[in-house]
């Protein structure tokens, strides 16, 4: 479980690694990924010599899940431009929703009830943070963060259904996706505000620490350790990220959200926590070796799925 709170932890540093950074949405979304690439590869090589090549379908799936990831970073970094890092964060962790619905038409995985009582509940949050009824929403448009902060997630609902699709492997799939991710944004870029290729310092430091933290080392621990956690923690850490990185965001770079939009953080995190967990089995003897009485609640993929992998959410970062 500490794994996977240090991977959560390091993770909720991506969106103010992005203000610090203080370049363009495009450039950081380019270099998060470019930086990360050489070792991602080293790791997708690693788990190449354990498992053979990857199968013509995962590839392909991978390099379209590399698409929709470039969507996916343009959107959440001008998202981070619009309402500030901590706010962009909690918007992310709209995918839960749009992966659910999605994989029940493309999968047949009807979503839980819990889920759809949550759906409502969340986008009333978002409403809050859009400012609509807030003469005083943080944040230089506030409509324009949450319509980037929904573009953002449904494109990452793609990248997550794509993967599914593809491979139960982590490495691979990720450092294809990861390169096709960084030539799409390459060719995007002048459309979404431009790139500079030649970052100033200490700019291009900020850009170097988000790629090898948050986009390497965060992502690392938290697929080490969700297979081997109960789905639970899974819930925990869609609640550890986006808050602490509100937190950050407060201290280190001095956003001050208005209450209504701190509010509507607060119903989204609980809606999504809510909706991501299957309601309690009925209590029953319990299975050899689970430890009686020990009750485990399953976070969503979200929706019953056909293995036990596919139930586990993804934090956003």
């Amino acid at each position: 479980m500490l794994i996977a709170i240090v991977g959560a932890l390091v993770i909720s540093t991506s969106a103010p690694l992005v203000r610090l950074a203080g370049v363009s949405p495009a450039t950081s979304a380019l270099f998060r990924c470019a930086y990360a690439v050489p070792p991602m590869l080293l790791l997708a090589w690693l788990e190449r010599r354990r498992l053979g090549p990857l199968p013509r379908r995962a590839l392909v799936a991978a390099w379209a899940a590399g698409v929709v990831f470039a969507l996916d970073l343009l959107f959440w970094h001008h998202a981070i431009g619009y309402v500030g890092a901590g706010l962009a964060a909690v918007l992310g962790n709209l995918q839960v929703f749009i992966v659910a619905f999605a994989a029940w038409w493309v999968f047949g995985e009807r979503p839980s009830s819990r889920l759809m009582i949550g759906t409502p509940v969340v986008f009333a949050g978002v409403v809050l943070i859009s400012g609509m009824f807030d003469s005083a929403a943080y944040g230089s448009d506030p409509p324009m963060g949450v319509l980037a902060g929904v573009a953002t997630s449904v494109s990452y609902a793609a990248f997550l259904l794509l993967m599914k699709a593809g491979s139960d492997r982590a490495a691979g799939p990720l450092a294809h996706a990861t390169v096709v991710a960084t030539l799409v944004i390459a060719l995007l870029g002048p459309w979404f505000g431009g790139v500079d290729l030649v970052p100033a310092w200490p700019g291009h430091g900020w850009l170097v620490l988000l790629a090898l933290g948050p986009q390497v080392l965060g992502w690392s621990l938290i697929t080490y350790s969700l297979p081997r956690q109960p789905a639970a923690l899974t819930a925990l850490l869609l609640l550890v990220q986006p808050m602490t990185t509100v937190a950050i965001s407060a201290l280190a770079l001095g956003e001050r959200p208005s209450p209504l939009q701190l509010a509507g953080c607060a119903v989204i995190v609980l809606g999504v926590l809510y909706g991501s967990r299957h309601a309690p089995a009925p209590p029953g003897p319990a299975p050899a070796g689970d430890g009686a009485g020990q009750e485990r609640l399953s976070a969503s993929w979200p929706g019953p799925s056909r293995t036990r992998r596919s139930r586990r959410p993804r934090p956003y970062a």
